[in-house]
């Protein structure tokens, strides 16, 4: 499988492939025609409260991992749909965040290529 992690500030690139938004709520000041998306997939992404606890902070890391896997299990048809997409070619997890290492997109890409 050929997964990729990107801002969703940095230009999208031909080597992309298939670009899935993967957080709940839209980046800040990005256009539509900027982002450049094949799909948002907000419900894969962290619910609402786990993301307002977690609020980036690298000392909550190991516990947002946890509970992030948790609610990821309930969502088994999206990473069902993601890994077909990956192995059919590149996709690029596409996040916000400006934290490159902690954040959602980094757990769920564990998870899809464990899985």
């Amino acid at each position: 499988m050929d997964l990729r992690l990107k801002r969703a500030y940095e230009p999208a690139g031909p080597d992309d492939g298939v670009r899935i938004l993967v957080d709940r709520l839209w980046p800040r000041g990005l256009s539509k025609a900027k982002a450049a998306l094949d799909d948002w997939m907000k419900d894969i992404a962290p619910s609402t409260e786990l993301r307002q606890w977690f609020g980036h902070d690298p000392e909550r890391w190991t516990e947002f991992q946890r509970r992030y896997r948790a609610e990821l299990r309930q969502h088994a048809e999206q990473l069902e749909r993601i890994r077909a997409l990956a192995k059919a070619g590149t996709v690029t997890l596409v996040y916000g965040a400006r934290d490159e290492a902690h954040n959602d997109a980094v757990v769920l890409k564990k998870v899809l290529l464990k899985e």
